[in-house]
């Protein structure tokens, strides 16, 4: 196995580009000869990098239409399995991940790794509101620490709507593996004058979709998961800064393949993952 201090550039860019399309860390381990400890701390390092250069570029952006929502994953094990001794640790248990997307350019501007608390929500919607050029239509599901979060962060400065789905069940469905059946959905304007056209949450639980497709630790109904957040963490990051700058998006492939990036005018090329390693210094 190789260690990290003997990584040339076409090993880390081996090791990223099997992280970035689902590669669990042991698979990597496997596929790349790295060592496990090597692709875990290339995997944090990269990550903090991702981060940082995500949060100075995406800035003055000018998405119109934004959906936000919240994904469930654990770190060690799920809440209920958690031994009494570690209730209170935050490196135990469930474990959310907050993210926004632009309907329109795809692009993800704001994610956070937190629990599913009103302050959760706050620290996600001033971080999106901070990365916005002008007024937004945004659209959420139901959950009481949008109400909040959104009024703190956005004030009366936006088009704010909440949609809920309702679900029933499928008579034809194996209800241990299939999703209950959307029988409907019910809109409520909460601030602003949105467009009841657009009020919808189905981009950001399509990129749930990608989330999960994309890192093993957020696949349901299989052993991966995360033994620290700040893993976590930094496996967010480093998704989506493939996903931004990395991976054209098939909805934007006309005139030209684009990335989310590229079509929020933050890039003008799709990114090489030679140049994402290249954000270690």
């Amino acid at each position: 196995m190789v260690s990290m201090n003997k990584l040339s550039t076409a090993k880390r860019t081996a090791v990223v580009c099997c992280l970035v399309e689902g590669n669990s860390i042991r698979a990597t381990m496997r596929i790349t000869g790295v060592a496990k400890n090597t692709v875990t701390k290339l995997l944090v390092d990269l990550g903090a990098a991702c981060s940082e250069y995500q949060d100075r570029t995406l800035r003055e952006l000018p998405c119109r239409y934004l959906q936000a929502d919240e994904i469930w994953s654990f770190c060690y094990a799920k809440a209920r399995n958690v031994p009494v001794e570690h209730r209170d640790d935050p490196e135990w248990g469930d474990v959310w991940t907050w993210t926004a997307i632009d309907r329109e350019t795809k692009l993800v501007p704001s994610s956070y790794v937190g629990d599913r608390s009103s302050r959760s929500a706050m620290i996600l919607m001033d971080d999106l509101r901070s990365r916005l050029a002008g007024r937004v239509q945004l659209s959420t599901d139901g959950h009481k620490a949008y109400m909040e979060a959104v009024e703190g962060a956005f004030g009366d400065d936006v088009d704010y709507a909440q949609i809920v789905k309702l679900y029933g069940v499928d008579p034809e469905a194996d209800h241990r593996y299939s999703p209950a059946k959307c029988l409907g959905s019910q809109v409520t304007r909460i601030s602003g004058a949105p467009d009841q056209g657009k009020v919808s949450t189905s981009h950001v639980e399509r990129q749930n979709l990608t989330m999960r497709m994309g890192m093993p630790r957020f696949t349901r109904l299989t052993n991966a998961f995360s033994r620290k957040v700040e893993n976590l963490a930094a496996a967010v990051s480093l998704h989506f800064m493939y996903y931004n700058f990395a991976r054209p998006h098939m909805s934007l492939a006309h005139p030209f393949p684009r990335t989310p990036a590229m079509a929020a005018g933050v890039s003008d090329h799709v990114w090489k993952i030679e140049e994402i390693v290249a954000l270690l210094r």
